[in-house]
């Protein structure tokens, strides 16, 4: 009987909150529109967007994203979600709609940029410079 009672109030719970622990913080995934995934990108990725987009991302990704696109930037640590690696081909291989209405609408502790970018053409910019951390060597 002693080790039922020891099961019941002193693993049992411990079991329970870790299993809580994991189902809280497990990232959920991020849906987006049918509307945006389908969207197609107006802005050519030329050298004149690659570095407008460079020069946003800059000032306004960089802190948290990394200057490669990993992650790793100076806030990251202090964030308590993981910043998005762009480099991955999960995040590659959405489509330009995609990435543009997460950079838009934001999430968590990821700012909506259309607040302070509310120019749609700055983040078309911005989806086509994080497009180039496809081929960034970690």
């Amino acid at each position: 009987m002693k080790k039922r009672n020891l099961f019941i109030w002193g693993v049992l719970p411990i079991c329970i909150s870790g299993m809580s622990f994991i189902a809280v913080h497990q990232p959920t995934p991020w849906v987006v529109p049918d509307k945006y995934v389908n969207m197609p990108n107006p802005v050519k990725a030329d050298a004149k967007s690659l570095a407008a987009g460079k020069a946003l991302f800059q000032v306004n990704c960089e802190s948290c994203h990394g200057k490669k696109g990993i992650g790793n930037g100076s806030k990251a640590a202090d964030l308590k979600t993981v910043p998005g690696n762009f480099t991955k081909p999960s995040f590659q291989t959405q489509t330009d709609g995609a990435i543009f209405y997460k950079i838009t609408e934001g999430r968590k502790e990821m700012p909506k940029a259309k607040k302070d970018l509310p120019n749609d053409i700055d983040r078309w910019n911005l989806v086509n410079y994080v497009r180039t951390f496809a081929v960034a060597k970690n």
